[in-house]
C-alpha cells in the first residue's frame, strides 16, 4: 500500500482498514509530478499574463472564452496538487512531510494565483455596459455565471500590489493558523475516567461517548472533553482571536460593512434573505424546547443536562459495522434513484473513502470534490453508532452531487455553500425514511424519529446558534479588542441558552466547547448553510411526495447543474422561491409536525 493511502492501515474502530487510495492524484508526498504540474501551471500562467495583461477590455467574446478555457486548464493542474496535499494532511496531520507539502503547495499556488490576478482585476474593472455586452454574447453562454460571479466582488477588490501581498501573506497568516488548529486538535488526547477505568481517547472517540445510553459515561465524556479543551484553551483561544482579527482587517480593507457580508456574497444570497432565515429559526426555538422536555420524560430525567442532549431514546441501538452502514445507505439511495446508488457504490468499491479512526487523523467529516477529471473523496471518522450511519449518508450525498456536477468543469462544478448541503441532507432523509418504513415496532419507530429530530435540530437550530455566536464574537472582537477565552465562553453560552431555555441545563463547563469547532476557523459563517440546506430539503421532499417518480430526474438535473447558475435560478426550475421570507416557515412547520408525531407515539406507548 502506497503512502498515498496513508502508508498503511493502522486504525481502529468498526471501519478499521477503510482507507482511501489517492494514487489517482499522485503516488506519494514525494512524487516528482507534483512540482512538475505546478511548474507547468506557473509557466502557463506567466505566458497568459504576458499575452493578455492590459488587454481584457479589448477581447472579443470568443477570445475571452478561449482565455478562460486556458485558465481553467492550468488551474486544474495546480488544483490537483492542492487537493492531494490537503487530503494527505487531513488523513495524518502528525507526519511532518504532509504539513510541509501542504505549505509548499500553498506557496506555489499563491505564485500562480498572483500571475493570473490581472484577469480578475481587469474583468471586474470593466464598465458595466462593456461587461454586459460580452456576457450577452452567445459565445460566452457557458461562462456567463462564472463571469457574473466575479463581478459581484467589484466593490471589494483592491489594487494588484495589495492583492498580491494579501495572497502571499495568507500562507503565514490565516492559513498557517488554520493548519496549527488542525494539528493541535488531531494530536489532543482526552483522559476519560469512568467506573474505575481510565482511557486515553481522541476527539472523535470522546465525542462518540456522548451518544451512549449510560448517563454516568456521558457525563464522564463531557467532563473529559471540557478538561482537554481547557488545558489547550490558551493556544486555541489565541488562534481564534488572531483569525477573527485577521478577518476584521480584511473586511476593512475590502470595504465589507459587516462580518457576514463576504460569506453572503460567496453564497450568492443577499443579507436580507439570510437574516430572514435566522430569524425564522429563532422563532422556532420553542419547538426545540418542547422536544427536549419530551425527551426528559422519555428518559425519566427530571432535568436534562448538556451531556444528556444526545442520549439515545432507542434502547439497544447498538453498533453498526461499516459494511452495515454501506448496505443501509446504498439501499436507501437505490429506492429513490438507482443511479444514485450506483455512483455511491463506487466510493466503497474503488477506495474513495477514508473512514477508520487513527492517531493524527483530523476530526470531522467532509467530501472533497477534487477535479472534474478525477472524482470526489469522502473523509469520515466512523465510530459505528446510528448517527455515524447518517454521516455516511450525508457525505455520500455530497459525493454524488460532486460526481454528477463534474461535467460543469472546474469553474462550474462547485456550488455555493447554501446549496452545497442539499444532496447531503437529502441523503440523510432518504435513509431515515427507509428505516421508518422497515420498522413496525412503535418503540423503535419513536427512537428513530427522536434521532432524526435531534439530527435536524443540530442541522437547523444549532447552526443558527453558531451563526449568532459568530456574529457576536466578531463584533465583540472589533469593539473590545483581544478577548479572554472566558469572555468568548459567555458569548457561546448565551447563544446556546437562548435556544434551550430551561429544557436543558447548560453547565458553565459547556462554555468551553466552541474551541473545537473547525468551521469557525476554516470557513467563518459557514454554519447557516446547514440550516438553509435542511429546510430546503424538506421543501424538496414535499415536492417529491407530490410528484412521485417525475421528481427524480428533475432533482438529479439540479445536482448535475452544480454551480453553473445561481441558487435562486436553479431552484426556480423546481418551483422553489428561496427569496420569499415565508419560505422557511414551511420547513419549520414540518419539524414541528414531527415533534407532534413523537409526542403522539410516546403517549400511545404509555397508554
Amino acid at each position: 500500500m502506497s503512502e498515498a493511502t496513508t502508508a498503511e492501515s493502522r486504525g481502529s474502530g468498526p471501519a478499521a482498514g477503510v482507507v482511501w487510495d489517492l494514487s489517482e492524484l499522485y503516488q506519494s508526498a514525494d512524487d516528482p509530478k507534483i512540482d512538475a504540474d505546478l511548474d507547468a501551471a506557473e509557466r502557463q500562467a506567466g505566458s497568459l499574463a504576458e499575452r493578455y495583461r492590459g488587454r481584457i477590455g479589448e477581447l472579443s467574446a470568443p477570445e475571452l472564452g478561449t482565455l478562460i478555457d486556458e485558465i481553467e486548464t492550468l488551474e486544474e493542474n495546480a488544483s490537483r496538487a492542492g487537493n492531494f496535499a490537503g487530503l494527505l494532511f487531513a488523513a495524518d496531520t502528525g507526519v511532518a512531510r504532509h504539513g510541509a507539502l501542504m505549505q509548499h503547495v500553498q506557496e506555489r499556488g499563491s505564485a500562480i494565483q498572483n500571475a493570473l490576478l490581472f484577469f480578475q482585476l481587469e474583468w471586474v474593472g470593466l464598465e458595466p455596459a462593456a461587461a454586459q455586452r460580452l456576457m450577452d454574447d452567445p459565445a460566452l453562454a457557458g461562462r456567463r455565471h462564472f463571469l457574473e460571479s466575479m463581478r459581484r466582488y467589484r466593490p471589494h477588490v483592491l489594487s494588484e500590489p495589495v492583492e498580491r501581498v494579501l495572497e502571499e501573506t495568507a500562507n503565514t497568516g490565516g492559513r498557517a493558523f488554520g493548519r496549527l488548529f488542525d494539528e493541535i486538535l488531531a494530536s489532543m488526547r482526552f483522559t476519560l475516567d469512568h467506573a474505575g477505568n481510565s482511557e486515553n481517547l481522541s476527539e472523535e472517540e470522546v465525542l462518540s461517548r456522548l451518544y451512549v445510553p449510560e448517563r454516568s459515561m456521558r457525563r464522564a465524556a463531557s467532563d473529559s472533553l471540557t478538561a482537554g479543551l481547557r488545558e489547550n484553551a490558551r493556544v486555541l483561544g489565541f488562534i481564534f482571536n488572531t483569525l477573527v482579527q485577521d478577518k476584521a482587517t480584511n473586511d476593512r480593507l475590502r470595504s465589507y460593512a459587516d462580518p457576514i457580508q463576504e460569506r453572503n456574497l460567496a453564497n450568492e444570497i443577499d443579507g436580507e434573505t439570510v437574516q430572514a432565515l435566522l430569524s425564522a429559526c429563532e422563532r422556532g426555538y420553542p419547538v426545540v424546547q418542547r422536544y427536549y422536555r419530551l425527551k426528559g420524560r422519555l428518559l425519566g430525567i427530571e432535568q436534562l443536562e448538556d451531556y444528556d442532549r444526545y442520549a439515545p431514546v432507542l434502547e439497544g441501538d447498538g453498533e453498526r459495522d461499516f459494511g452495515q452502514a454501506k448496505r443501509i445507505v446504498l439501499d436507501a439511495y437505490g429506492d429513490f434513484a438507482p443511479q444514485m446508488a450506483e455512483i455511491a457504490g463506487q466510493f466503497f468499491e474503488r477506495n474513495w473513502i477514508d473512514a477508520e479512526l487513527r492517531p493524527g487523523k483530523r476530526g470531522g467529516a467532509f467530501s472533497a470534490s477534487t477535479l472534474p477529471s478525477v472524482h470526489p473523496y469522502v473523509f469520515l471518522n466512523y465510530t459505528g453508532n446510528l448517527r455515524d450511519v447518517m454521516t455516511v449518508a450525508h457525505e455520500l450525498g455530497h459525493g454524488v452531487h460532486q460526481f454528477l456536477a463534474r461535467k460543469q468543469g472546474l469553474f462550474g462544478q462547485d456550488t455555493p455553500l447554501t446549496t452545497a448541503e442539499t444532496a447531503s441532507v437529502f441523503g440523510e432523509m432518504l435513509v431515515f425514511r427507509r428505516l421508518m418504513r422497515e420498522e413496525s415496532d412503535p418503540k423503535t419507530r419513536l427512537g428513530l424519529l427522536c434521532g432524526k429530530l435531534e439530527d435536524a435540530f443540530a442541522t437547523v437550530f444549532r447552526q443558527v446558534v453558531m451563526t449568532r455566536f459568530e456574529e457576536q464574537l466578531h463584533h465583540a472582537r472589533r469593539s473590545e479588542g483581544e478577548l479572554p477565552v472566558e469572555r468568548v465562553n459567555e458569548i457561546w453560552l448565551a447563544a446556546n441558552r437562548a435556544m434551550f431555555q430551561d429544557s436543558v441545563n447548560l453547565r458553565d463547563d459547556y462554555g468551553w466547547w466552541w474551541l473545537y469547532i473547525p468551521h469557525f476557523v476554516h470557513s467563518p459563517f459557514y454554519c447557516y448553510a446547514y440550516a438553509f440546506g435542511e429546510l430546503l430539503v424538506l421543501a424538496l421532499l414535499k415536492r417529491y411526495d407530490e410528484q412521485g417518480e417525475a421528481f427524480v430526474p428533475r432533482y438529479l438535473d439540479l445536482l448535475a447543474a452544480g454551480g453553473s447558475d445561481s441558487p435562486p435560478a436553479l431552484l426556480k426550475k423546481l418551483d422553489i422561491d428561496i427569496t420569499d421570507p415565508s419560505f422557511w416557515d414551511g420547513g419549520l412547520a414540518i419539524l414541528e409536525e414531527m415533534v407532534g408525531e413523537a409526542e403522539t407515539l410516546a403517549d400511545s406507548l404509555n397508554s
